[in-house]
């Protein structure tokens, strides 16, 4: 397994940084847990990628250690902490330009700053070998202000001014908001909080935030909220009341389906000719509306019958639409 290579690999740095005399590869392989073979093949990766690793023969042993001049510097990590923070700069990519991932790039330049230059290049090889690229998402550089402003009204409890652009008609209007949490979903980055105007909790985008203002007013968020509640049963961002939703998938779909986590709610139903109904409970919601129309004609919504009216009245609009077009 790789991740056992990289534990082994790092006791094995570890290992000949702390013996200046030199470990015999019998004893190497006793402490490491594995073959001389094995051991053979990581002094060849380190020496691979770039560590000072000698070798001489003393009472018909063979013992390995590192150039006296190598020095492993102050390294508080393990190497897969360090790629796993390597992965959050990925993972945040999306947030690029923002605090979020301009605080894990710096978290990330003090690390390597600390090490020396065999090891910046070994973890750097290592890092080469897992990659994570984000799916499509919003840009948020020019909001870094805004961002920090949410950031601050939430640690502190304070009130905000917001102008806000509404998605569904586009009229911008003045209100007022107490931010409980900011949420980062389906790359998109939201604020969760009372909107004195509705006198209820709602989900704000961030990008159509068009003004922001702290006020000096101050707020304690009531404990009957519960974020993971409130978010339970949305498929999506938009927060609704659950109710059951069977959806059978066409056989092409059927794995795909099947191998994704969609909703901590959700199970699976194996059905005659390869066919799979997936059943959740979730709010039925313009978010899953488009999920479902994602699918094409490889989706069939069993129930609530509301919903299974609307997905075959887009459908139906879509099939007009492209056969005036013809």
């Amino acid at each position: 397994m790789r991740g056992d290579q990289l534990a082994r690999q790092w006791q094995l740095i570890q290992r000949l940084a702390k013996s200046r005399s030199g470990a015999a590869l019998d004893d190497l392989a006793e402490e490491l847990g594995c073959v001389r073979r094995t051991v053979y093949r990581d002094l060849d990766a380190l020496m691979f990628a770039g560590f000072p690793v000698v070798s001489e023969r003393r009472e018909g042993r063979v013992y390995y250690r590192f150039l006296d001049t190598f020095r492993l510097g102050n390294v508080p990590f393990t190497p897969d902490e360090i790629l796993a923070l390597a992965f959050s700069e990925d993972l945040l990519r999306t947030l690029e330009g923002t605090v979020f991932h301009d605080s894990i790039c710096s978290a990330l330049r003090k690390i390597r700053a600390g090490l020396g230059p065999e090891l910046t290049k070994y973890l750097a090889q290592l890092a080469d070998s897992f990659r994570v690229l984000p799916g499509p998402h919003k840009s948020y550089a020019q909001y870094r202000d805004t961002i920090q402003t949410l950031n601050d009204a939430v640690l502190n409890r304070r009130t905000l001014h917001m102008c806000y652009r509404t998605g569904r008609t586009g009229s911008v209007a003045t209100r007022d908001l107490d931010p409980y949490r900011v949420w980062y979903r389906s790359g998109g980055l939201y604020v969760v909080g009372l909107d004195h105007k509705s006198g209820e909790v709602r989900t704000f985008a961030v990008d159509r935030i068009r003004r922001l203002e702290i006020s000096d007013d101050r707020f304690e968020v009531p404990e009957s909220f519960d974020f993971d509640r409130y978010i339970g049963s949305s498929f999506g961002v938009i927060a609704d009341q659950a109710v059951r939703v069977r959806i059978l998938f066409e056989p092409r779909w059927a794995t795909y389906v099947e191998e994704r986590n969609w909703h901590e709610s959700q199970t699976f139903k194996k059905n005659p000719g390869g066919k799979i109904e997936l059943s959740m409970d979730v709010g039925s919601t313009p978010d899953l509306r488009s999920w479902i129309l994602s699918f094409g004609s490889g989706a069939e919504v069993l129930e609530p019958e509301g919903l299974r009216a609307e997905v075959a009245r887009e459908l139906e609009d879509a099939r007009a639409r492209y056969e005036s077009a013809s």
